[in-house]
């Protein structure tokens, strides 16, 4: 088993652990609502209020799962995968693991979404998202201001008054606006080795998963 495979078999055993979870946090009085796939029943009536970065995260989980099995199942020619809810989909990919190893394409792809939806539930269940400093300045307002992020695979200016004044980025106009460099279009800012800031992130992701 290589290690993109390896990678995402501990990532979707926490997220097949933990999404039930968000079903839980979404609804008061600690019975799961009705998510499309999470296959459970609302916990009350239509003025029942729902947590909306919660539900937006099963909505984002849910839909990644179901497309992720898909996407395997489309590779491995096994068919369309038959309707199942989240914690069963989850299952199913596991199982398919050692045949999506010989795909060294499809195995970064299942980790890196793998990575992607654990990072996403655990952080509307109120995990501390992992943070790297990154050596070196911003190209754009010359400080010590990159950080790199491991649930996004990215690299961002954390300094609020980064401007770099082109007319068409949000940065002019937006205050809440980070320049962001990611891992899957281009690599990290000029002068900065996405090797170093990779294997980086990957310590920290380790680290936050344990």
């Amino acid at each position: 088993m290589n290690t993109a495979v390896q990678d995402a078999a501990v990532y979707i055993e926490t997220l097949h652990r933990r999404f039930p979870e968000l079903l839980t946090e979404l609804a008061p009085g600690g019975r799961p609502p009705s998510v499309p796939g999470a296959g459970r029943r609302p916990s009350g009536g239509p003025s029942t209020p729902l947590r909306l970065h919660v539900s937006d995260a099963v909505r984002d989980i849910t839909d990644g799962v179901v497309e992720l099995d898909e996407a395997v199942h489309d590779r491995l020619r096994l068919g369309r995968p038959r309707h199942a809810r989240v914690p069963q989909r989850l299952a199913r990919i596991a199982a398919l693991l050692d045949e999506v190893g010989a795909h060294p394409d499809l195995a970064e792809h299942v980790r890196d979404e793998a990575r992607r939806m654990t990072g996403r539930c655990g952080r509307a269940l109120g995990d501390p998202e992992p943070v790297v400093r990154v050596g070196g300045r911003c190209p754009w307002c010359d400080s010590v201001s990159l950080r790199a992020f491991p649930d996004r695979r990215a690299v961002l200016c954390v300094n609020p008054g980064c401007r770099c004044g082109a007319e068409e980025c949000p940065c002019g106009t937006d205050p809440a606006y980070r320049h962001t460099w990611h891992e899957s279009a281009g690599g990290p800012p000029p002068g900065t080795d996405w090797r170093t800031v990779s294997a980086a992130m990957d310590a920290a992701a380790e680290g936050a998963r344990r």
